[in-house]
């Protein structure tokens, strides 16, 4: 029988280099990042903002799957969910969800949004999962304060 144990704990900068590589273990995770927000610095900022919100899935000692989840005060949000594609389907995602979700709640947060690649049917079928419905009448706008950041597409 597969050991399929893991355990998880919040996040914090000591953890940096590790959360860039898993980042950059997926396709997803890697085209969402970056120069700016995901720079040492910006984890900083995001970590300080949001120090009870964010969890790292560790095995053996290594981080493998982590949410970075924060709040306004109003909505929070779902940034930088990710697995690594050796440890998916053991629950993990859905593990980090739960207790993102918790820790929001104990912030007086009552509603949660993500952002998911419109092509990413793995995500999106994960999110829809988790009870995340899809908003169709809503159109999401960017605009880049930073000439580092991409506006995106």
């Amino acid at each position: 029988m597969e050991d399929r144990s893991y355990t998880i704990r919040r996040i914090t900068m000591d953890d940096y280099d590790e959360l860039l590589a898993l980042w950059n273990s997926t396709e997803q995770s890697r085209r969402a990042l970056n120069p700016v927000d995901d720079s040492r610095e910006g984890i900083e900022r995001y970590l300080k903002r949001n120090p009870s919100t964010c969890f790292a899935a560790l095995r053996d000692g290594r981080i493998i799957g982590v949410i970075l989840t924060g709040h306004d005060g109003r909505r929070g949000i779902i940034h930088h969910m990710c697995v690594h594609p050796a440890f998916r389907r053991m629950g993990v995602a859905a593990r980090l969800v739960s207790l993102a979700e918790d820790a929001l709640k104990k912030e007086g947060i009552q509603k949660v949004f993500g952002l998911v690649f419109a092509d990413n049917e793995a995500g999106n079928l994960f999110w829809e999962k988790q009870g995340y419905s899809l908003r169709t009448n809503l159109n999401y706008r960017n605009k880049s304060l930073n000439d580092r950041i991409p506006t995106g597409e």
